[in-house]
């Protein structure tokens, strides 16, 4: 005889739910009337542990596939199950920038708080660029990055993260095992608490990274945990047309854009020539509306 399955809090005597659940088929229907709503999923979450498991399991996977469709589909193709069991830190890295601490670990002079993010945009493309040529063959997710403007001495402040494909069987995994790199002696990954390696301190960040990022070549910095996620921060460098001037105050001539503005036009010569480019082309951004970019929105 077949017994139905019984679903009862697994939290403690004295919690409320000990009377039943609902079934999951009619939370499934709930939460698909809601369009799969992140902060309703957390809130969901914190009732007890049942909710919460039945949350890890099943909404937020359906939260994933439903904002990422393509990327999702690709992260789970070729047999690959680095996500499964991780959809809530998934669903997580989608729609939230973790921010940054002052001495944490970017060691930054600055504070950012975390926050969410209502609209972002994740590409193959800008993670290809991020991945050093021996490690091209990889498949990195990354987002553009989340500006934080007019950080005192640090400037403008670009923060990003990302995930790997496959991060287990991955050749930066290889090379950074290869070079015995040690994990961060106290931070972790903000996203699934797993330990973090630096891809700075693995010396296998690339040119090209500055690049598509359009950051100042000595000011980036990631980090990449044992899961795959990846999380960096970088020094945006202002940039600004090259035939733009700025009008002196008798009107009689132009005077030149201060020296450390970067001419649009050099950026783009510079970063075509890195990624084999042959046409100066719109600002990475832009260049990034392709199949292998995934825009999600909250």
């Amino acid at each position: 005889m077949i017994l139905p399955k019984q679903y009862r809090c697994t939290h403690s005597p004295t919690c409320q739910c000990t009377k039943g659940h609902l079934n999951e088929d009619v939370l499934l229907l709930v939460f698909q009337h809601l369009n799969w709503n992140p902060k309703l999923v957390a809130t969901l979450s914190c009732v007890c542990r049942w909710f919460d498991d039945f949350a890890k399991r099943v909404l937020w996977k359906e939260f994933c596939k439903t904002r990422a469709p393509k990327m999702m589909l690709d992260l789970q193709s070729s047999g690959s199950h680095c996500i499964d069991g991780n959809w809530r830190a998934l669903g997580k890295l989608l729609i939230y920038c973790s921010g940054c601490t002052q001495g944490g670990l970017f060691n930054s002079s600055v504070q950012i708080p975390g926050h969410f993010v209502y609209r972002t945009r994740f590409s193959r493309t800008l993670g290809r660029s991020l991945l050093p040529p021996q490690c091209r063959t990889d498949v990195l997710y990354v987002c553009d990055p989340c500006e934080h403007l007019d950080q005192g001495e640090e400037g403008d402040v670009g923060l990003f993260r990302g995930i790997f494909k496959n991060f287990p069987t991955s050749k930066v995994r290889k090379v950074i095992i290869h070079k015995a790199v040690p994990f961060h002696p106290s931070e972790v990954c903000p996203y699934c608490k797993a330990r973090l390696w630096s891809m700075l301190q693995a010396k296998i960040i690339p040119q090209s990274a500055c690049i598509r990022l359009e950051a100042y070549e000595d000011c980036i910095e990631y980090f990449v945990c044992l899961n795959g996620h990846l999380l960096g921060i970088c020094t945006l460098a202002p940039l600004s047309d090259s035939e733009d001037a700025n009008p002196s105050e008798d009107g009689n001539h132009t005077e030149k854009k201060q020296d450390n503005y970067f001419p649009r036009e050099n950026i783009l010569k510079r970063r075509n020539s890195l990624l084999g480019e042959r046409e100066i082309g719109p600002s990475p951004q832009k260049r990034l509306t392709n199949p292998n970019q995934c825009n999600i929105d909250v």
